[in-house]
């Protein structure tokens, strides 16, 4: 990961992430504050009845004139003091019941308990004041907010777990095609290397005087190679934007002037273009033909062996392209047509011709097939039957 894609994700994982998590926070503080009020309410709830129980027993017991006894609560964390009208303590389970503070509410709070003080107003009765200290309430709210504190966290963790791979499901097809670019970049310099270098040799040696003839058709030669190699990057990076312009015309001409054009090129590694040629009437935008069948010849020339030839024909509407070269693996047959796939990286070239004819034939309805043999050579097939005679039908593209 280069530094850009780096910032690129470091910059979404903090937008997503950090609005995330801020929207969670908020949730989780309206949900934390609405269970303190819960939590408060269950705690004085339970310390009302644990008061109005001892109060109960108080009052029942002087009632029957009997003696009360303190006994202790069935709920072992609610402990509770009795105190007399001058506030001095008669019984207490609570240990500092002295620090019992009455000037404060019915129900208040320190760092550790809650405390609720119930009046009791019978003048027979020397009991005057019932405190009940409990730490439930505290340990609740306490309990709570340590939940919401690693609900926080561990959604955070999972936030950011979610975050990183949805920026690397959103970056793969963009580093794809960076990598692609790279690559692309890379290889068109590659491969306007040999023609350019063949370029200015043989304009060097043609200054020299030396076998101008020879030199005039290699120049010739790279010149048309370079504007090959340009008409396809264009072809391929702006014909979306061009509108196809139909008209009838013959095919063996066209293919005839371009056999004529590579047998310039072929020069350079002695190949030799044969062409048999039949008429065939077409109707379709002349300039994609011409892209179609000057890529179906380039790739024959790349991946063909020096001082061999390529048969071009025209029989029964089907152009066919044989050449004697390196042939094509049954696998690579299969991703041959692909952007970017080239048959070997040491024929250059840069994988935008035959994808540029896959996509010529799937737009006009063409049936494209291939044979091929390694070490034996290949054969491309483009049938034109669908357009013939001026006529084009409504088939669909076979793929064999």
């Amino acid at each position: 990961m280069n530094k850009n894609e780096r910032k690129a994700l470091f910059s979404f994982l903090s937008i997503y992430v950090g609005s995330a998590v801020l929207l969670l926070s908020v949730l989780l503080y309206i949900y934390y504050n609405n269970e303190v009020e819960s939590v408060a309410d269950s705690c004085s709830m339970e310390m009302s009845n644990a008061s109005m129980h001892i109060k109960s027993d108080i009052l029942n017991s002087y009632m029957k004139h009997k003696k009360y006894v303190p006994k202790k609560l069935d709920n072992d964390e609610i402990r509770y003091a009795l105190y007399d009208k001058d506030k001095k303590v008669i019984y207490s389970y609570i240990e500092d019941a002295e620090l019992i503070n009455f000037s404060k509410n019915e129900m208040y709070e320190s760092s550790h308990y809650h405390y609720y003080i119930t009046t009791l107003n019978e003048e027979a009765i020397p009991v005057k004041y019932i405190a009940i200290e409990t730490c439930i309430g505290i340990q609740n709210r306490n309990n709570l907010k340590i939940y919401v504190i690693v609900a926080l966290i561990l959604s955070g963790i999972f936030i950011g777990f979610i975050g990183y791979l949805l920026s690397k499901i959103l970056l793969k097809p963009v580093r794809e095609k960076v990598e692609h670019m790279d690559k692309f970049i890379k290889d068109s310099a590659h491969e306007l290397n040999t023609p350019i270098t063949v370029l200015m040799t043989s304009t060097s040696m043609l200054k020299r005087g030396k076998n101008p003839e020879k030199m005039m058709r290699y120049i010739l030669s790279s010149s048309k190679q370079i504007s090959q190699i340009y008409n396809d990057i264009h072809f391929s990076a702006f014909n979306e934007i061009n509108d196809d312009v139909f008209e009838d015309f013959n095919l063996k001409e066209l293919v005839k002037d371009s056999v004529e054009y590579f047998n310039d090129i072929s020069i350079t590694k002695q190949i030799v273009i044969n062409d048999d040629l039949d008429d065939c009437f077409i109707l379709m935008d002349k300039t994609k033909t011409q892209k179609l069948v000057n890529n179906i010849i380039s790739n024959a020339i790349k991946y063909s062996n020096n001082n061999s030839i390529i048969n071009v024909a025209i029989k029964d509407n089907i152009l066919s392209v044989e050449d004697f070269g390196i042939g094509i693996s049954e696998k690579e047959q299969k991703e041959i047509f692909k952007r970017y796939k080239r048959g070997t990286n040491i024929e250059g070239g840069f994988g935008i011709g035959l994808d540029i004819v896959k996509r010529i034939c799937t737009e006009h309805e063409l049936i494209l097939d291939l044979k091929s043999q390694l070490e034996v050579g290949s054969t491309f097939y483009i049938d034109f039957s669908s357009i013939i005679n001026g006529s084009k039908c409504d088939l669909k593209v076979e793929q064999k």
